[in-house]
Parts: C-alpha cells; sequence; structure tokens
C-alpha cells in the first residue's frame, strides 16, 4: 500500500507538535510496510519516498525536474541540514510563494479542475467556497496557495493508493489531487480554527476545513474533544469520522538524566504563545507563586504573537529572572529544557490533543493539564484543572513545590503511563482505516 501525504510540518520543518506527531505516525506506518511519498512545502519541488524506517530520519529527496535531480546527486553535502537547506527545509517553517504565480493559481483552478465536471451542485458550492477562501496576499495564504498548485502535477506524475492530508494547510492540495487521481481522500484534523483563535478566527479557515472535510472520504479526529468540536461547529457527518489519539515515542538517542539549571523548582511552559494555549494564565499562576516560593523558576518557552504583551505584562509585575521566556528551541534545546523542569504546566483554552504534556510526562516531569484538552482523555497520572480556574492552579503548584517526594512519585507514574501509549497502536488503526477505505472506494468503483 502506497500512500501520498501532505503535511505542513516533519522535523527539521516544524513549528508545533504537528511535525512530531506526523513523525511518531509516519515511523510506525513505515515498520508495518506501509510505502509513504511524503509532501511538505519546501522551496524547491521535490517529494520524500520513504519506504524504510530509517527514512523518517534521513528524508531522502526526489526533485520532480531531472536536471535538477542530476545536480543534486552529484553534490556533496557536509551533513543533513546542509542537504536539507539545499532543497529548502530550515527548523522553522517559512513562506516560498512567488506572487507572480498568484495569477496563474486562481485562473487555472477555476478552468481546470475545481469547477469543471462537477456532478451536483452541492460540489460545485463546495470548490467555488474554497477558491473564495484561498485568495489572500498574506505570506501564509499565499504558501497555501503555492502548495496546492503544486499538488496538481504531483497528483499526475506520482503513483499512489491513498491520499491522507494533514490540517487545513494541506486540505486544498488534498482535494485537488483527489478531484484529479480519483483517489480516495482521508483527512487528519490535528486542530480546528476555534481552537487555534480561542474563538471565531478567520472565516476563510473556517470555510476551508469545512470543504476537506466535507470532501474528504474519511476524517480522523485526534480526541473525542475534537471529534465533538467538528461535528458541533462543522457540521461533518458523523458517518465518516474516526477517532485516533495521538501517542509519544521518545528518541532512542535522549538523555533522560535530570539537568538543573536553577536551584529552586522549575515550571515549564512549552509551546506556541498564543490564546489557544493559554501563556497569559500561566503569567498569572507565576505571580501567584511566587509571591509564596520566590525561589522558583517560571520558564515559557516557545514563540508565538503574544510573546510581546506577555514580555512586557512580565516586567511591569516585576517578575526580572524568576519568569524566563526562552523563545524558539530547537529539539536538542527542548530536551535540554525537559530535564530541568520539574513541573509542566499546560492552561490551554482549547487543546485538540497536546503532545507536549506527553513529552514532558516521558522525562519524569509532574504534568497539570487543563480539562479542555484531548490528552486529558488518554492520561490518568497527571493533574487536570479547568483552564480558568487558576487558583487551583496556584494551589496545586505549591502542593507540588512544597511536596517533593509526591511530585517525583506522581512523574515517575506518569513515566510509566506514557512509555505505554506507543505510536504503534495509533499506526495500526490508522493503516486499518487504510485498508477500510480502500475497499470501499473499490466498491463503490465496481458498482
Amino acid at each position: 500500500m502506497k500512500i501520498l501525504m501532505f503535511t505542513w510540518e516533519f522535523p527539521p520543518l516544524i513549528s508545533g507538535g504537528l511535525g512530531m506527531a506526523c513523525y511518531g505516525m509516519v515511523k510506525a506506518l513505515l515498520s508495518f510496510g506501509i510505502q509513504i511519498d511524503l509532501v511538505l512545502p519546501t522551496r524547491e519541488m521535490v517529494y520524500f519516498p520513504l519506504r524504510q524506517v530509517r527514512d523518517a530520519d534521513s528524508l531522502p529527496a526526489v526533485f520532480f525536474d531531472q536536471k535538477k535531480q542530476s545536480i543534486f546527486e552529484s553534490k556533496v553535502f557536509a551533513n543533513m541540514r546542509e542537504r536539507l537547506e539545499y532543497i529548502g527545509i530550515s527548523e522553522r517553517p517559512e513562506s516560498y510563494f512567488q506572487v507572480a504565480d498568484l495569477k496563474r493559481f486562481t485562473i487555472s483552478t477555476r478552468k481546470e479542475y475545481w469547477l469543471s465536471q462537477v456532478r451536483t451542485t452541492e460540489e460545485q458550492e463546495l470548490w467555488q467556497d474554497l477558491t473564495n477562501n484561498l485568495i489572500g496576499e498574506e505570506d501564509l495564504i499565499k504558501k497555501v496557495q503555492e502548495f496546492t498548485l503544486r499538488a496538481e502535477r504531483i497528483a499526475k506524475l506520482l503513483d499512489y493508493d491513498l491520499i491522507h492530508a494533514h490540517d487545513w494547510l494541506c486540505y486544498p492540495a488534498g482535494m485537488i489531487t483527489r478531484k484529479i487521481s480519483k483517489k480516495p481522500l482521508l483527512v487528519h484534523i490535528h486542530a480546528t480554527e476555534f481552537d487555534r483563535a480561542g474563538g471565531p478566527g478567520d472565516e476563510r479557515v473556517h470555510k476551508i476545513e469545512h470543504a476537506g472535510m466535507t470532501y474528504a472520504d474519511l476524517v480522523i479526529a485526534v480526541s473525542k474533544y475534537t471529534a465533538q468540536m467538528i461535528m458541533s461547529r462543522y457540521r461533518i457527518d458523523t458517518a465518516k469520522i474516526r477517532i485516533v489519539h495521538n501517542a509519544f515515542s521518545i528518541s532512542e538517542n535522549a538523555v533522560m538524566s535530570q539537568e538543573r539549571i536553577f536551584k529552586g523548582p522549575v515550571i515549564l511552559f512549552l509551546g506556541r504563545i498564543t490564546l489557544q494555549k493559554g501563556p497569559d494564565y500561566f503569567l498569572e499562576m507565576a505571580q501567584k507563586v511566587l509571591a509564596v516560593h520566590p525561589d522558583a523558576r517560571f520558564i515559557m518557552a516557545g514563540t508565538g504573537d503574544m510573546s510581546r504583551k506577555l514580555l512586557r505584562r512580565s516586567a511591569s509585575l516585576k517578575l526580572r529572572n524568576r519568569f524566563l521566556f526562552t523563545g524558539f528551541l530547537n529539539r536538542k534545546q527542548v530536551e535540554r529544557i525537559l530535564r530541568a523542569a520539574d513541573i509542566y504546566v499546560l492552561p490551554s483554552v482549547s487543546e485538540p490533543f497536546g503532545i507536549s504534556p506527553l513529552e514532558a510526562m516521558a522525562y519524569g516531569i509532574t504534568a497539570i493539564i487543563s480539562k479542555q484538552s484531548g490528552v486529558a482523555e488518554v492520561v490518568n497520572h497527571a493533574f487536570k484543572i479547568d483552564f480558568w480556574d487558576v487558583d487551583l492552579w496556584v494551589e496545586t503548584i505549591n502542593h507540588l513545590i512544597e511536596n517533593p517526594d509526591k511530585r517525583r512519585k506522581m512523574g515517575l507514574e506518569g513515566m510509566r503511563e506514557v512509555n505505554r501509549i506507543q505510536w504503534k497502536q495509533a499506526a495500526e488503526e490508522i493503516r486499518q482505516l487504510y485498508s477500510a477505505t480502500l475497499a470501499a472506494h473499490r466498491r463503490q468503483q465496481t458498482n
């Protein structure tokens, strides 16, 4: 079985949990003998034919332009990072779109594929809606446009049995590939615009999410929480929604020994500094906990649109070096900060799943997570609190600081629990969904 997979993130192109989820999932699927042609938003037009488990780490690349492929093969790179930079992959996703292609995008897709040969009025409205909502001057929208244009060529050149697209950024690419190839489309919803924005958000993104899930043969939600969200907010047919929880597998090369960087206890926030993750609640907690335990250190690791606001707020509260901002961290830096932490906090307002708590727990860190998160469905050895109940968060953090033995015991139990939540099980569920979707598609073709 060969899968054409579109995703916006994959190590080292990573800015959040999506990349780590796709990495764990792909490695496990490859171990079952499933072949994957991976497509990422790279600068050069390439794809990554993954056949062995080790390919998920080495990312063998193939250029669609044979001349460029020959040049690529003749080059000698000092290391993998240099090779991936040549292709156009960096540690942080960026935009590669050329503005000159905008006109071609709006004309060609409408004319040749999107609004031609539709069977029903409903389908015509769906494609028209998607086309209208993929128009915009923002860098991210332009990049999605380019990614979708590339899918037109990819759909014709590669051989595959099924299409798997992750999140709204890749849904248009998955849709146009399905329309051209007539192969079944499975979309994976890791987070909705309601989650990311903590409210209505961008209407264009809502429309693209709705179109992708409506057009797909099957929708995978990462939690019951997310499944309920897409049923209530997007009115997606419940018959084609399946729930597959994320997992976490710690790197074989990870160093697990604790590495203290402060004498006092370290409380960690690790994630995007956006409204969805509740970083403002974390700062409020810090102010109250530090009033009781001034030797504690609060670390906010990550970047996001609320970073400057929270930095100014921290300064106004005179928290000084007791509340620290790290900025963006690569994988080695993330592992180091985890080895230094004692308590992990995820006060998300709306979290479809949340892989970072599993990662923290794998390091033996006691976790406190929002009840409004999908990960709360799969772990028992973590404290679960409503995101808005700051006083209870503060009380719990203080209790853990004051009772280090209890904290360590909880952390150890959490580590054992997370070690049982492996990607192999999740990938087996996905493999079965692939098989069932393909079988249903073939029956439909013969009828």
